[in-house]
């Protein structure tokens, strides 16, 4: 017979159960609602440290544009390829990877095993999307693609050295690319998702900060004329089996680079571990001796003397002079000349006894006026200020040399922006690489109106027949300019042989408002000098240019009459 079981024994089972029930709920409290050192929040930061990841979210870079909208740099979408090494380096299916990356399988490993212990590299970068999803299609473990942004350039090598590049991160590296890298750039945004034990991701938990995409940014140059001036410059360059070549063409009235074209050049879209000498922007980095593209500032400085006047004759006979221990000739005695005649002829004789009866101090002082030796505040990377020599002790031919434009460099941006203050009255205005909206900034008063007129009206009567600029000449449209011819500089000194054609123009002479500069360095062959190889490029880029901006036909009724009469008077 049983004995009843005792009352004692009865509550200790029911209290050690209810104790028992206490502590599971305590439990499911202190890890689901209870704020404790192990509770809800650390099981759930233990969690998401095991699954949840953030994504950055690629910001779409600013487009660049010419003056008229067209596009010179925008940002196409692509799909990068990486790899987690960890969960990929045992898989049975890396042949097939290699192949599907057009890779050998030793190459593959061993890019494996640079990344031993990582869990991040990529196989490739920037893939067309339909190319990255064959990859990604396969579902290889621990292959994974990642949305980026690849710069495209629809201009090419038309517009490569002005505009620059990026990296394959996205950041600019060279050229307005790099000026305006923050401008441009834009801030990424941030995701989270939630992975898998493979890596895979499972679903997107939301963004945490939009992107934000990079600002716009509208150049000064206009497309059709950069086209117009790379095709001719490169046509140059190579039929006179050139080192290299700039050309620059500047909207006196503005300030603004309506074109700035160098050769050799480079394809941004493709392979940008060229040739350095190809990713130069030469027309603001390189200079140049401007030779006698500076006789017309020379000239600047004799006129405001009050000694000079445009018809003030200058006897040049024999047709040489010495100074000093150096003689300067001419290419013939010219006898009895007015200065503009002088500068119609480039003589160096006329220029010389101009020079000496002067002293270097006003020619000088022109210079540094019309911003030689002093940056042109362009921003853009390497930009050389040239160099414009301020001794205390001046030899007699360097005074003289320096009328000539030698002894001192400038970029072809710097003598455009010099020759723009003879084109605007006499008003210099600020040289910008970013096309401008609304009224142009006030320029800097340079010289006076008339002195400005007067230097036109001689500028136009180096394009006569019988200047050294006749081939400078456009068919329906007067201009204007000066040629220059220098030596290059070697390391013993001036090359015998090796010569810098320059012309400086303008246009059209009755209304100027474009200004180009044309750079020849190097030319191989019998013809070298400014007039004969540097001003028809100028002829041919101008000729387009004045089409293309609908500047109409010059009417020689309308010409200048001092041009015409200075013409006339130096024959």
């Amino acid at each position: 017979m049983s004995q009843p079981l005792p009352l004692w024994r009865f509550y200790s089972v029911v209290g050690v159960l209810g104790v028992l029930l206490l502590l599971l709920v305590w439990r499911v409290l202190s890890l689901q609602i209870l704020d404790l050192e192990h509770g809800y929040e650390f099981l759930q930061d233990q969690g998401a440290m095991r699954s949840v990841r953030t994504a950055e979210i690629p910001a779409y870079r600013g487009v660049i544009t010419d003056r008229r909208g067209e596009p010179l740099a925008v940002s196409t979408p692509v799909v990068s390829i990486w790899a987690n090494p960890q969960l990929l380096k045992d898989s049975t299916r890396l042949d097939e990877l290699a192949q599907a990356l057009d890779m050998t399988l030793p190459a593959l490993q061993e890019k494996l095993d640079r990344y031993e212990g990582k869990q991040f590299m990529y196989l490739l970068r920037h893939q067309v999307p339909a190319d990255a999803r064959e990859i990604l299609d396969r579902k290889i473990p621990g292959v994974f693609g990642e949305r980026e942004y690849r710069r495209f350039y629809p201009a090419g090598e038309v517009a490569a050295q002005l505009v620059g590049f990026t990296n394959v991160d996205g950041q600019g590296i060279a050229g307005l690319e790099l000026t305006y890298n923050e401008w441009l750039q834009g801030v990424p945004g941030k995701k989270q998702y939630i992975k898998d034990l493979h890596g895979d991701v499972v679903r997107d938990i939301g963004v945490l900060q939009p992107a934000q995409p990079g600002k716009d940014m509208r150049l000064s140059i206009d497309l059709r004329l950069q086209f117009v001036q790379h095709r001719e410059l490169q046509r140059a360059v190579t039929a006179l089996g050139a080192e290299s070549g700039s050309a620059v063409t500047l909207d006196s009235h503005t300030g603004e680079v309506l074109a700035m074209v160098n050769y050799p050049v480079y394809n941004p879209n493709g392979q940008k571990s060229g040739s350095p000498a190809g990713m130069r922007n030469r027309a603001i980095t390189d200079v140049y001796e401007p030779g006698s593209t500076m006789k017309s500032l020379t000239l600047v400085a004799a006129l405001e003397s009050g000694r000079f006047t445009p018809e003030t004759m200058i006897d040049t006979s024999p047709g040489r002079i010495r100074v000093g221990p150096k003689v300067y000739p001419d290419p013939r005695n010219y006898g009895l000349i007015s200065m503009t005649r002088v500068l119609q002829k480039s003589s160096q004789v006329g220029v010389t006894k101009i020079a000496l009866d002067l002293g270097h101090e006003p020619i000088w002082e022109v210079f540094h006026r019309f911003g030689i030796g002093q940056p042109p505040g362009t921003g853009f990377p390497g930009e050389s200020a040239g160099n414009l020599p301020n001794r205390p002790r001046w030899y007699a031919t360097e005074k003289v040399s320096l009328a000539f434009g030698y002894g001192i460099t400038a970029t072809p941006l710097q003598l455009a922006s010099a020759y723009s203050v003879f084109a605007n009255g006499g008003v210099q205005q600020p040289v910008s690489l970013l096309a401008l909206e609304g009224e142009p900034p006030a320029g800097k008063r340079v010289i006076a109106p008339e002195t400005a007129a007067k230097l036109i009206a001689m500028l136009h009567a180096v394009t006569n027949e019988d200047g050294t600029a006749r081939k400078a000449r456009v068919p329906g449209y007067e201009v204007g300019g000066k040629t220059g011819t220098v030596h290059k500089v070697g390391p013993a000194g001036y090359e015998k042989n090796k010569y810098v054609a320059l012309f400086a123009g303008v246009a059209p002479i009755d209304n100027p408002r474009i200004v180009t500069v044309v750079v020849i360095n190097d030319p191989k062959g019998a013809l070298y000098g400014g007039g004969a190889i540097a001003a028809p490029v100028f002829a041919e880029m101008t000729a387009a240019t004045l089409r293309l901006l609908n500047i109409p036909p010059s009417e020689l009724s309308t010409v200048d009459s001092t041009a015409a009469k200075a013409a006339g008077g130096s024959t």
